[in-house]
């Protein structure tokens, strides 16, 4: 009887350790399920780029993650999550932006600084953790960055922001979130003196370069190049 036990404790084991997500899984499930969010379809190229891998290596753990029942691939076809693996997909990265926002609003941390430090905490498993982050911030639905944080059942807030390369001249924005949350690109907003919930004047569009000269609340003029303008979402005021 306690060998039956023993064996039936070593199975339960390895059958936790088999479904416990490794990190490098993770981070490839992680990144398809945010190229399906853009209504991208997922190649093994697009995931590979994504990644900055080699398409044999996507290939290889694409295999491995459908075999946990997290997608559904065919050779050329695009790569679909199935409800599982969009589920847990969407908890890595409410996980990541609740510790992003954690970082910035509790710790201090620039907007610039969290995105390196949530990669690493995104891959703790405790539920009762995050839920008790959640809970200190007041529940927010958006991180740092302005992008939507998903709830405990992975839903997400859908968001209607246009970029702001579409604005049309003398109109006035508010700044509610980023396409590219790069490090660079935050760096070059901070010089700029911008952040969420900046308005912006569009004073004039260079037809030249579609570079965009933008007054400030503080009647500060800087001019921003139209691909910048393009990773910056925003919405009329």
């Amino acid at each position: 009887m306690r060998l039956t036990n023993m064996f039936g404790n070593i199975y339960y084991i390895c059958v936790l350790i088999y479904n416990m997500p490794t990190q490098a899984k993770e981070n490839y499930l992680k990144a398809i399920y945010l190229l399906s969010r853009e209504s991208i379809d997922v190649s093994i190229t697009e995931l590979s780029k994504k990644m900055n891998v080699s398409k044999p290596t996507s290939n290889n753990m694409v295999k491995k993650m459908e075999e946990r029942g997290w997608l559904l691939y065919e050779k050329y076809k695009p790569i679909k999550l199935t409800s599982k693996g969009e589920k847990l997909g969407a908890l890595i990265v409410r996980k990541h932006r609740l510790t992003e926002m954690f970082l910035s609003k509790v710790m201090g941390f620039g907007w610039e600084e969290v995105h390196d430090i949530a990669e690493e905490v995104e891959h703790i498993s405790s539920i009762i953790f995050f839920d008790r982050m959640d809970k200190i911030l007041g529940f927010p639905t958006l991180d740092p960055h302005g992008s939507p944080i998903p709830d405990r059942e992975g839903e997400v807030l859908k968001v209607n922001y246009l970029k702001l390369g579409s604005i049309k001249e003398g109109q006035k924005v508010k700044l509610r979130g980023l396409e590219n949350s790069s490090k660079d690109l935050l760096l070059y907003l901070n010089k700029k003196r911008i952040k969420l919930g900046t308005v912006l004047l569009i004073r004039h569009i260079e037809t030249f370069d579609n570079s965009f000269e933008v007054l400030l609340e503080d009647n500060a003029t800087i001019v921003l190049t139209f691909d910048v303008c393009q990773s910056l979402l925003v919405e009329e005021v």
